[in-house]
């Protein structure tokens, strides 16, 4: 279910069910080191053979893009237009639900998009796998800020969709266990470019997960909860800073 809710990988769960939700939001920074380790690859490869960094960094960013279908950077939109309308929360939910993207959707993505491929590439530059491993650590990062969003103490804005379904779903200790984890896979991936990177990756993790905190409150407040928009807009908020973090750190 991890694999089928946050990739376009075509897995089937054979059980599906709050519980196995649960299960899933706990996984999903291992998700992202995967999807981190894709894009890693591309990244490293085309610099190699001489592909500008900022050029390599926006393949890469495509990649991650093609396999997550593209629904984290549509969530980041859709929350900004809910969010920038400045309506009532069911106003905003409206707004969110429908599929055109609007003014601060689109400038949200466009600046995002610039700032996380400026991040890359500078980080790129640092070394021949620099911007894999800093690619890794901004991915795991990501999928740690949606574990954490789904624990007990933030509630669902709607009764149904993804939001509903997995809010909750993962005990605090569960949480811890899986930000433990994720440092640890931002350590592993810094090693990838020197013993220092380890500790600076698992800090630009940390800071990345900290950094969706403000927006996940906010958009409580505002909305009431978490929805499927709300779970995407975190992961690339929390991807974005844990980018920025290691591209000055590395």
């Amino acid at each position: 279910m991890a694999a089928g809710t946050l990739t376009a990988v075509p897995v089937r769960a054979d059980r599906v069910d709050r519980s196995v939700a649960g299960w899933a939001m706990r996984w999903a920074p291992l998700i992202g080191a995967g999807l981190g380790i894709a894009g890693g690859v591309l990244v490293s490869v085309a610099v190699a053979v001489g592909v500008v960094p900022l050029l390599a960094a926006a393949l890469a960013l495509g990649l991650l893009a093609a396999l997550t279908r593209g629904l984290h950077l549509d969530g980041l939109a859709d929350l900004a237009d809910g969010l920038g309308s400045g309506k009532p929360a069911e106003d905003a939910l409206r707004i969110m639900k429908r599929s055109d993207i609007g003014p601060f959707g689109v400038i949200t993505l466009v600046l995002v998009l610039l700032v996380q491929a400026s991040a890359l590439a500078q980080a790129a530059s640092a070394g021949p796998l620099a911007g894999a491993a800093a690619l890794v650590a901004a991915a795991v990062a990501g999928r740690l800020a949606i574990t954490l969003a789904c624990t007990p103490t933030v509630p669902s804005a709607r009764p149904d969709g993804l939001g509903a379904y997995v809010a909750g779903t993962v005990p605090h200790a569960a949480a811890a266990a899986s930000g433990a984890g994720a440092l640890v896979l931002a350590a592993l991936a810094g090693l990838l470019h020197s013993p220092g990177a380890a500790l600076s990756l698992a800090f630009a993790v940390a800071l990345g997960a900290a950094a969706s905190v403000p927006l996940l409150l906010h958009a409580r407040r505002r909305l009431g909860g978490i929805t499927g928009d709300v779970l995407g807009a975190l992961c690339e908020t929390s991807a974005t800073v844990a980018l920025v973090a290691a591209a000055i750190a590395l």
